[in-house]
């Protein structure tokens, strides 16, 4: 994965709070990050996935797969840089592939899958995407 697969990236700089005992960023915070860019993606993309919103259509994005592959550590103060993309836009389904990368560095710290499923909230059942978002994507 190389920065210029992808148009859109998140800024961040890893707090004191997100770094454990060895001084790198904990690795449950990489999916803390990976929520954070899909959310300001689908914000930058005028969608609007707020709780408020997403009940009052009674249907909810559901995450039913994510994995993480840790290349480098990031450590306190990094100011990083999360990308993403739509990998797979399915019928009811999203994949989000993301790639973190240090500011104006190319190799990439780490990268992963997070694989969401539009659903109604009665039938808790998969449904269709809505037609707008699919175009967006």
């Amino acid at each position: 994965m190389q920065r210029s697969d992808f148009a859109f990236f998140h800024p961040l700089r890893v707090r004191y709070s997100e770094i454990d005992a060895q001084g790198i960023v904990y690795n449950a915070h990489y999916l803390t990050y990976f929520d954070l860019t899909i959310t300001e993606y689908m914000r930058h993309m005028g969608c609007n996935v707020s709780p408020l919103a997403m009940q009052a259509q009674g249907k909810d994005f559901h995450v039913v797969k994510a994995t993480v592959e840790y290349k480098a550590p990031m450590r306190y103060d990094d100011e990083l840089e999360i990308h993403i993309r739509a990998g797979r836009v399915g019928r009811s389904s999203i994949t989000w592939e993301l790639a973190i990368f240090r500011k104006g560095e190319t190799a990439v710290l780490s990268s992963g899958e997070v694989i969401w499923v539009y659903t109604d909230q009665q039938t808790h059942k998969s449904t269709p995407l809505p037609a707008e978002l699919v175009e967006r994507l």
